[in-house]
């Protein structure tokens, strides 16, 4: 019994790159899958169903109080254990004690307070910054450009595989034609080095590495921002050049908002939210908004049309009204 949940855990990998999953979902769900089994004192999945799976999700929601998509992150996990895995999906509903969702307003910084936090960054980190809140951007769709997603002719930025799995084009701001130009330029530098010194590959989906064999050496399939040192696939075990990894700019971010002196919880995201936010005040149509920020949902985006209200839905305070003759 207690050779089962390596070889299991062994299979649910298996299984996702047999389906081309992303290495982060593959490291969520095992996880998951491992958390569910010592959760139920090391069963093997084959001897529970939905009766366990659904005390698994209620003890997250209350006893644990995740959030409400860390706890759908943790049933699409076990749903793909039982349908694509173990080939036996499960025989009833799952319906658990649900993780509260929270209805909060999206963090937005002023313009000027934009610029002040810009101004406290400097190098890779502010170019970053500046695509976060100039194209509205997510982290890791910044992270994950490739030297051919930047077309300067026709300002756009052309985001592929973003959430999900959709492209979508977004404006390339004026201001960064030639900041990245020149970034870029020192980039194939150090491609071209890596080249001579017998590497230069990086990472590609399975479906392009076998339709164009040779595009992992290729210039425009390089990322934009690429990490400082190569390191090892752990799939491939190939020696690349990855991306530069998140916490590097997050940190950098959070520095430059203590330096700014923002009263503000700013994180990477909240470029993306005054991004959007900035769109709408300059009148620019919540469509427009919508398709530029790849949202699925007009709902999604018109969050932020409740941040474009002064307080209060624009009332006046009583306090500040002028007191009568009478």
């Amino acid at each position: 019994m207690s050779d089962d949940p390596p070889r299991l855990l062994d299979r649910v990998r298996h299984a996702l790159r047999r389906k081309h999953y992303a290495i982060r979902t593959e490291e969520a769900y095992v996880a998951w899958v491992r958390r569910f089994v010592l959760f139920h004192g090391k069963r093997h999945p084959q001897t529970m169903g939905v009766p366990e799976v659904n005390a698994f999700l209620t003890d997250l929601a209350v006893n644990q109080q995740v959030a409400a998509s860390t706890q759908n992150q943790a049933l699409s996990a076990l749903l793909f254990l039982y349908a694509d895995v173990m080939q036996q999906p499960l025989d009833g509903p799952v319906d658990p004690v649900r993780a509260k969702q929270p209805q909060r307003l999206p963090t937005v910084l002023t313009r000027d307070e934009v610029g002040r936090v810009l101004a406290a960054l400097t190098g890779t980190h502010l170019l970053m910054a500046q695509l976060l809140y100039g194209s509205g951007l997510r982290l890791m769709e910044c992270l994950r450009l490739r030297v051919k997603d930047l077309d300067f002719l026709q300002r756009q930025v052309i985001v592929r595989d973003g959430k999900g799995a959709k492209d979508r084009l977004t404006m390339l701001p004026d201001r960064l034609t030639m900041p990245l130009q020149s970034h870029l330029q020192h980039v194939k530098l150090i491609h071209e080095q890596d080249v001579r010194q017998g590497y230069g590959t990086v990472y590609l989906p399975d479906a392009l590495a076998r339709k164009y064999p040779y595009a992992d050496r290729a210039w425009i399939w390089q990322y934009v921002f690429p990490a400082i040192k190569r390191s090892t696939d752990p799939r491939s075990q190939m020696v690349q050049r990855h991306h530069q990894d998140e916490s590097g700019l997050q940190k950098a971010v959070k520095r430059a908002a203590v330096l700014a002196d923002v009263p503000k919880h700013v994180t990477c995201h909240v470029f993306r939210h005054s991004f959007a936010t900035h769109l709408l005040e300059d009148g620019y149509d919540i469509r427009t908004v919508q398709e530029l920020l790849g949202h699925a949902d007009v709902k999604t985006t018109m969050i932020y049309t409740h941040v474009l209200n002064r307080g209060g839905r624009g009332v006046r305070s009583p306090l500040d009204s002028p007191p009568s003759d009478g």
